[in-house]
């Protein structure tokens, strides 16, 4: 297979500037924060830089590896993911606000579930092609499949991170979609799936424990609990109303004094809109939506199966994170921990995240002719 193309480079670009946003507003948000909890305003200015460089070295590595290379090691890469998923529920996990999601070796966190996204964009793809012939049958094709779904979504529901193993889980069936299994089968699982979290919703709504109520409630109308379960959604709502069209300025946050908690990480999209406005708000999801642009224009384009599925992956990955970080910064939807690709603090979410489009680079270099 030979190269055709250079790697995207409106990719290369739109990445770095989302990149360099994250920085900044990083920075901007956290300062108050580290000053009084880290006793240093540049703490997480220095992680984040550090992690943009490392990140920026993985996009780079895996810009250079072919993408079907990756079939040597799918089986591993899964294996240890899933592993390291079940060794965060040990004792050896840390817990952290009550939940259990990471590992801590030597003053560095490893944070499992964002092991397991580039695991299934790994695996899946590989697993597929190899399997093409079945994949329309559903014990043999689409049955082993729901079984690493279910597998994923327990592991990472008990830490518990609902939002994540909902993410994984659409992944997964993005790629089976688009890898060939039958109309009728994907939409019977989706109704199932559809159905069985209405199911849960109703039961927890109905259990009698009113803090549970309200907190899946409280984006309906976050004002009846102001100092409980619609705390954070009014205080981004908040945020977001006081921007404007363009935004306090840069640095002059209001919210992120103490009232929004931790503002550099699931918030960050308010304290963008509050310091940068509406115009500062529209031109992220501008450039992400040119990302999702290029990156389906890859899978239409790609040569084989293996690079149309990893793109796939990829641009869901994507896709479904900034909708829900948005979704929740807007109170359109329940308060969930969902990192804003390439802006909210997070150094495991980061670097994963630039390997995948190192990745996504690759296949770019090998696109038939009429996606060139």
């Amino acid at each position: 297979m030979k190269k055709k193309n250079p790697s995207d480079s409106t990719i290369t670009l739109v990445v770095a500037s989302l990149v360099a946003i994250g920085v900044i507003m990083v920075f901007s948000s956290s300062f108050a924060y580290a000053l009084v909890n880290m006793n240093d305003g540049y703490f997480f200015l220095k992680r984040v830089s550090m992690w943009a460089v490392i990140g920026s070295i993985s996009m780079y590595i895996c810009a250079k590896i072919p993408y079907r290379q990756w079939s040597k090691f799918a089986n591993l890469i899964l294996l240890i993911s899933i592993g390291l998923l079940i060794t965060v529920l040990t004792p050896i996990g840390t817990e952290i606000n009550g939940a259990s999601r990471w590992i801590v070796i030597g003053g560095i966190s490893i944070m499992p579930s964002e092991i397991a996204k580039f695991a299934v964009i790994i695996f899946i793809p590989i697993s597929i092609h190899r399997k093409k012939e079945t994949i329309r049958t559903f014990s043999k094709g689409v049955m082993p499949y729901l079984l690493i779904i279910a597998v994923f979504f327990i592991l990472i529901y008990e830490q518990p991170d609902l939002s994540t193993a909902f993410v994984v889980a659409v992944v997964i069936m993005s790629m089976l979609f688009v890898g060939g299994m039958r109309m009728l089968h994907f939409v019977t699982l989706a109704g199932i799936g559809l159905t069985s979290i209405g199911a849960m919703v109703t039961y927890l709504l109905m259990s009698g424990d009113g803090h549970i109520a309200r907190r899946i409630t409280s984006f309906l109308d976050p004002w009846a609990d102001p100092l409980g379960s619609g705390f954070q959604a009014i205080q981004s709502l908040l945020a977001l109303g006081a921007g404007g069209l363009f935004g306090r300025g840069l640095g002059r946050s209001v919210q992120k004094q103490f009232y929004l908690p931790e503002p550099q990480n699931d918030f960050i999209f308010a304290i963008i809109g509050e310091e940068l406005g509406f115009i500062g708000c529209v031109t992220i999801l501008l450039l992400f939506v040119l990302l999702i642009w290029r990156g389906i224009r890859i899978a239409i384009n790609a040569p084989d199966l293996v690079g149309c599925l990893m793109a796939t992956g990829i641009v869901t990955m994507i896709t479904v994170q900034v909708i829900i970080n948005v979704a929740v910064a807007t109170s359109s939807m329940p308060v969930t921990g969902m990192a804003l690709p390439f802006i909210s603090f997070g150094g495991n979410s980061l670097v994963i995240f630039m390997a995948l489009i190192g990745i996504l680079l690759n296949i770019s270099k090998y696109l038939t002719s009429e996606g060139g």
